[in-house]
């Protein structure tokens, strides 16, 4: 059940990009002066981004659907990782799965986010000349000229804020403790925020294994291999003074591999310990407060 509701996720997330794609497409608005100005689109583009949208929902109520009725059944019970905490939704509850459906698609949604936002700190001058880069980029739209400092502390702002929004409906649901007290929610929030930086380690992990693989594995010429190896370069760049060089063999990926799985379990575990934000310490800690 967890890996289709994870190929649902990705289902979603492709409906998704097709939707956003369609602002990009040169034959949507042609300009009569250019040789795309001379073609005709075949259907509307507004019709297009509709029957997407349109579909997106269907996908997202449907698959609710399918989780209240065989979830049960198949001893499956959906819960939601996001960094410093796991909510569990029981799959009895109609109103439980449905919300499931749409937070698991926004977290998947906001990772991708996330990732984008992290390609945007690599490549420095070299950016604009990749076309993953620039793909990148041109997601994030504007938020990609921002200072570096203000592109850093967003995804702590946002996602602090959503579970200021969110915790109401989630308390009222059942899946977390309604919080005894305005304080505590801004603590939880900041804490939750924090948490989702924790979101970049695949994508870290994954650049440096590709980058080492293809260090000594030849794998052919192509504009991706181009982008892994100028993403490393940008992530290795802290380590670039250290002896982790030894012949001809190249310790940095395996360091910084070594080095983001360390950090990572250590930052989990210092926000639930620190927070007591998983479910069970959420009831101890609310109990706690309410007396």
């Amino acid at each position: 059940m967890s890996l289709i509701d994870f190929l649902l996720n990705l289902a979603g997330l492709l409906l998704w990009l097709n939707w956003l794609s369609i602002r990009f497409d040169p034959l949507a608005r042609p300009a009569a002066a250019t040789l795309a100005g001379t073609l005709r689109k075949a259907g509307r583009p507004a019709a297009r981004r509709w029957l997407l949208a349109a579909t997106l929902a269907a996908l997202l109520l449907l698959r609710a659907l399918l989780y209240y009725h065989i979830g049960s059944a198949a001893d499956w019970s959906p819960k939601l990782h996001l960094g410093a905490i796991a909510l569990s939704f029981r799959s009895d509850y109609f109103r439980l799965v449905f919300a499931y459906s749409g937070l698991s698609f926004a977290a998947m949604l906001g990772g991708f986010y996330l990732w984008m936002l992290l390609l945007s700190f690599l490549g420095g001058r070299e950016a604009e000349s990749d076309p993953f880069l620039r793909l990148a980029h041109a997601h994030l739209g504007g938020v990609a000229r921002w200072p570096w400092l203000a592109r850093l502390g967003l995804p702590f702002a946002v996602v602090a804020l959503l579970w200021l929004a969110l915790a109401p409906m989630l308390g009222w649901l059942g899946v977390v403790p309604r919080p005894g007290s305005w304080l505590l929610r801004c603590e939880q929030s900041a804490l939750v925020g924090l948490g989702a930086y924790l979101g970049w380690k695949y994508l870290i992990a994954g650049l440096l294994a590709l980058h080492l693989l293809h260090s000594y594995v030849y794998l052919g010429r192509s504009p991706f291999w181009s982008f892994v190896a100028l993403a490393a370069r940008g992530l290795l760049k802290p380590m670039r003074r250290l002896p982790l060089r030894v012949d001809r063999v190249d310790l940095a990926p395996v360091v910084g591999i070594a080095l983001v799985f360390l950090a990572v379990g250590v930052a989990e575990n210092g926000l639930r310990l620190s927070s007591n934000l998983s479910v069970p310490g959420l009831f101890e800690l609310y109990q706690r407060v309410s007396r």
